[in-house]
């Protein structure tokens, strides 16, 4: 590190010596060099800059600004004809000159990862079917289930893993907060679990996005970038996501739609865990963690009882059923509307649905 330090400063001497003996600015010496100086030390901060930039990037918008230059060279020399000691000529020729290097370096340097191996190896293979891009973000590597899906074979095409991922990872894992690291060890090991997968395709990116501090949008332009999906369970990330016209593939959402359809007045065995929020409530889960609601069973907790189904709540945090205890010789009753739960994405308390004959009834 300090064998770079002294190259720099070698360097900002060495323009600074070159301005004071070649006098650029036709005037003082010493207005010379300390214009040398600062010139050196604009190319060592540009230099600085550059080595945030991967170098499939810098050699792209090098090889873009090369063909425009080669195109401005090119037109120019096409407009031979054109009347030099006309302005507006000199102007035109000046706007091709400028232009065309500039868009090439730009358009050069964000399509870099165009030069990668493999993407390069793409370009000279047979026309087929469009390689399919899964985009793993940091809350689904740390939830695990992506493990137990990529083993079921479920999840086709290729997991992308990018550099920042595995970053946010290494920083949670090295946190002093014991939660916070054993979450972020735990997204460790199953990154090497899914990579030990026999079927499973897994390739660590290392395309960045230095303007762009935030992780969620960097996932975001990854994936328009490489034209796939972000799997995730991040409710705001799929959110932005998809305003953005982002595809995302929301693991709670599977988890969701994979649970059994329950409809109302089907009867369920059920065990009562606990009493609820409710007057004479009594909650219950079912294998996969679905909560339970049951009226009137209070009394039966830690006993496993029928009860009636009376409404279904679907949210974004997953789904509620509602039910009601049917004591022997008691007929069944319409579901009350008293039940309220809460959204844990949105803190928002909502109210099951029932028919207005029901909450009649109720009175």
């Amino acid at each position: 590190m300090a064998w770079f330090v002294f190259a720099r400063v070698l360097f900002i001497a060495a323009v600074g010596y070159s301005a004071f003996q070649l006098r650029p600015l036709l005037g003082d010496p010493l207005l010379n060099t300390v214009f040398g100086v600062v010139l050196g030390l604009l190319i060592v901060a540009f230099e600085l800059r550059l080595k945030n930039i991967s170098v499939t990037h810098m050699i792209g918008a090098l090889l873009g600004g090369a063909v425009g230059l080669l195109a401005a060279k090119t037109i120019g020399a096409a407009l031979y004809w054109a009347n030099l000691s006309d302005g507006r000529v000199v102007f035109l020729h000046s706007v091709i000159l400028l232009a065309l290097p500039y868009l090439g370096l730009v358009i050069g340097g964000r399509k870099g990862e165009w030069l990668e191996p493999g993407n390069l190896v793409n370009l000279f293979r047979s026309a087929g079917p469009r390689k399919r891009y899964k985009i793993l973000d940091t809350s689904v590597i740390i939830d695990g289930r992506i493990a137990d899906i990529c083993e079921t074979g479920f999840m086709d095409g290729t997991l992308v893993i990018p550099q920042f991922v595995l970053k946010e990872l290494q920083l949670v894992a090295d946190s002093s907060d014991s939660m916070k690291r054993n979450r972020g060890r735990r997204g460790l090991d199953i990154l090497q679990k899914i990579q030990k997968m026999a079927g499973v395709d897994v390739t660590i990116s290392d395309m960045d996005f230095p303007d762009v501090r935030e992780v969620d949008l960097k996932l975001i332009e990854l994936a328009r970038a490489l034209q796939g999906k972000i799997v995730t369970n991040d409710f705001n990330l799929n959110k932005v996501a998809q305003l953005r016209g982002v595809e995302v593939l929301n693991i709670n959402e599977l988890a969701n739609s994979l649970k059994p359809v329950v409809l109302p007045g089907e009867i369920m065995k059920v065990f009562i865990l606990k009493e609820g929020k409710e007057y004479n409530q009594g909650v219950a889960y079912l294998d996969d963690g679905t909560m339970v609601v049951v009226d009137n069973a209070r009394k039966m907790i830690g006993r496993t009882i029928d009860v009636v189904v009376t409404s279904v709540l679907q949210t974004t945090a997953g789904k509620m059923i509602f039910g009601r205890f049917i004591e022997s010789g008691v007929q069944p009753a319409a579901p009350t509307a008293n039940v309220v739960s809460t959204d844990t994405d949105t803190g928002r308390r909502t109210r099951p649905q029932v028919p207005p004959s029901a909450a009649a009834a109720g009175k």
